[in-house]
This record gives structure tokens, sequence and C-alpha cells, in this order.
């Protein structure tokens, strides 16, 4: 009997918590742009995970679940302390802008150039330019970039549509790529002018 009672219960918390901390750091410290902040996120979300992991389903996705519990913490508490006041319009962003750019600059087209040109940007450059985006499209592309997770577990996970996630990629990549553009400019890996 203690056979199949062990068949329905879950795997110690600790354990389980241990395969996904990396990664909620790594959500985490995108989502509040601070070492720090991102800690307090990660064990505040740990604390609620853990009160709450007798009601846990063994056999569902506990990252999904627990990225949930640090996306909700994050929203009622983090996000309402750093309000952003910056407006960013979403219009006019093509897919392509880095490709348009480049070859605007006369750098040519292609994904070539454009390869080289992101490989150029450190990761803490490309960071910056995830950390400048709104918060509805910074957590669908931290998700989905940093992550590496599929749009149903994005949209499970924040609790919208999957069409929703697929949009707000679609704007989050427009405005990636305008921001890699102009960090590309400033840093000089290609030449001033042209308009960003």
């Amino acid at each position: 009997m203690a056979a199949a009672e062990g068949a329905d219960t879950a795997p110690p918390f600790e354990t389980t918590l241990a395969g996904v901390l990396d990664g909620a750091y790594a959500t985490a410290y995108r989502l509040t742009g601070n070492p720090a902040d991102a800690e307090d996120l990660v064990q505040d979300a740990a604390l609620l995970a853990f009160r709450g992991y007798p009601g846990f389903r063994a056999g569902s996705n506990f990252r999904a679940w627990f990225y949930r519990i640090l996306l909700n913490r994050f929203y009622s508490d983090y996000r309402r302390r750093r309000r952003r006041g910056v407006t960013v319009g979403l219009e006019g962003f093509p897919e392509a802008h880095l490709h348009e750019r480049a070859e605007a600059h006369g750098l040519g087209g292609g994904q070539d150039v454009v390869g080289r040109m992101v490989a150029e940007l450190d990761a803490t450059t490309i960071g910056e330019a995830l950390d400048a985006l709104p918060d509805g499209f910074r957590e669908v592309a931290v998700l989905y970039f940093q992550q590496d997770l599929p749009y149903q577990e994005i949209a499970e996970m924040l609790e919208i549509p999957i069409g929703t996630v697929r949009s707000r990629l679609h704007r989050a990549r427009g405005l990636l790529q305008r921001q890699l553009w102009n960090l590309a400019v400033e840093r000089g890996i290609v030449p001033a002018g042209g308009g960003a």
C-alpha cells in the first residue's frame, strides 16, 4: 500500500525546486533589473510555492507552476513599486528592422550581416535591450528567448491566450531589433547616420 501511495505524491519540495532555481533567478533578474531584488523575488516565490506545495498535483509541470507564482509575485509587488512612466509607441517596427537598417547603411543584407552585428554585442548589452522592453512584452520575451519556453507554456504561466503571447512576442521582437540597432550604433559596431 505504501508503494501505491508514493505514486500519487510529489517528490520532496527542495528536490523539485532545485531544478528550476537557476532559470527562475535569471528570469527574476530580467524582470527586476537588480540582483538583490531578483534574489528577493525568487525567495518570496519559493516561500509561496513551499506553502502551496501540498496542493501541487504530482505529475504536473512544476516549472510552469513555479514560474506562475514568480510572475504573480512580481506583478503584485515589484512592478507596483517601480512603475515605468515611459510610453513606447508600438507601431512602425518592421519585422526585419535590423536587416533594413543594415541595408540602408550599405552593410549588405541577409542573416550573415545581422548575425555578425548581434554577435559583437555582448550579453550585457543584449540584456539591456531586453530590460528596456515595456513590462508586458519583457515577460514574454524573457520566457521565450532566455528560458526557451514554448508559446503554450508561456500562455499558461501568464494566464493569457496563446494568441496574446504570439502578438506580444512579435511586437517585442520589433522593439528589440530597434533597441539592438541603436546600441550597435552607440558602441560603434555600425556607423552612425541614416537614423534609427
